[in-house]
């Protein structure tokens, strides 16, 4: 059967309003019933509470704040790598960056350039350099860390479609990552640039950073960029961020895109796609020269 016959019915959707109905039934405070929901939730996705800090249900007054609950401090040590992974989740794909193209699945591969939301100045300091695509299921833990220390120096919203972004759908939807809504932030590090991709998608209420709050909504259907530090405006402010530090999160879950500067970075030889990974564990080393 072909990888597309199970994700057309994606095409028909009403995802946005799907999307925006399910923010705003997740942000609602309704006590008892709020909490129904999220036990229902637990107990289908098999959710360990153990690790949170807060474990007890009836705490969170919103589905979302369930689903950006905190960890108990020590619940994700930190590896000694150049490179951590920065969620909880499962590999989609990893490896080289063959010119300006991104491998997505089997048949299908996306540019950098079309990533980045069509910036190819920026897209081109990644040529030849590497990516890894992590996607983060319902029962993740959805709040987004850094891999390095890093300072922000751009951050761009890229309006887009809301497919689902599970690996059905990475198989059957040509250019997924680089079709769907998705916020860019651009860092730099000692090792060079590096860019960090939160990608929507179908239910994916909206998409946070620590330095800006709710990016989406709105959606106003136009491509929206942030300048920090040099050579921002005297306003802007300097976000300098540390390797494990929370950079953002998902009201409700989705994927990350990292692409780094070449030479290629060397991967963790455990991993491999569908993989599952946790926050902190060794993701890859730069290549020193």
């Amino acid at each position: 059967m072909s990888d597309r016959l199970p994700v057309l019915p994606q095409y028909l959707f009403p995802k946005l309003a799907l999307t925006n109905f399910a923010g705003w039934v997740a942000g609602k405070e309704r006590g008892a019933v709020t909490t129904w929901i999220i036990r229902r939730f637990v107990a289908k996705y098999g959710v360990d509470m153990g690790e949170a800090l807060e474990s007890d249900i009836a705490h969170y007054k919103s589905f979302n704040d369930f689903f950006t609950r905190a960890l108990k401090p020590g619940a994700r040590p930190l590896a000694q790598a150049d490179l951590i992974s920065p969620v909880d989740g499962a590999i989609s794909q990893f490896g080289p960056i063959e010119g300006d193209q991104i491998f997505q699945a089997k048949g299908h591969s996306y540019t950098t350039t079309a990533l980045v939301g069509g910036d190819a100045t920026l897209a081109a300091q990644f040529a030849h350099g590497s990516f890894a695509t992590l996607y983060l299921s319902p029962k993740d833990y959805h709040r987004i860390h850094m891999p390095c220390d890093g300072e922000l120096v751009r951050m761009i919203y890229v309006p887009g479609e809301l497919f689902s972004v599970n690996p059905t759908t990475a198989r059957g939807v040509p250019g997924l990552f680089a079709r769907n809504e998705r916020v860019v932030c651009v860092f730099e590090s000692a090792s060079g640039p590096f860019v960090l991709v939160l990608v929507g998608a179908t239910i994916v209420g909206s998409m946070a950073t620590v330095w800006h709050g709710v990016i989406n909504p709105p959606r106003q259907g136009e491509l929206r960029e942030w300048r920090y530090g040099t050579g921002a405006n005297d306003s802007s402010p300097r976000v300098a961020l540390k390797k494990g530090d929370e950079m953002g999160r998902f009201l409700l879950g989705s994927t990350v895109v990292m692409l780094f500067p070449k030479p290629p970075v060397t991967f963790n030889p455990e991993w491999s796609p569908a993989r599952p990974i946790r926050l902190g564990e060794a993701m890859a080393n730069f290549i020193r020269i």
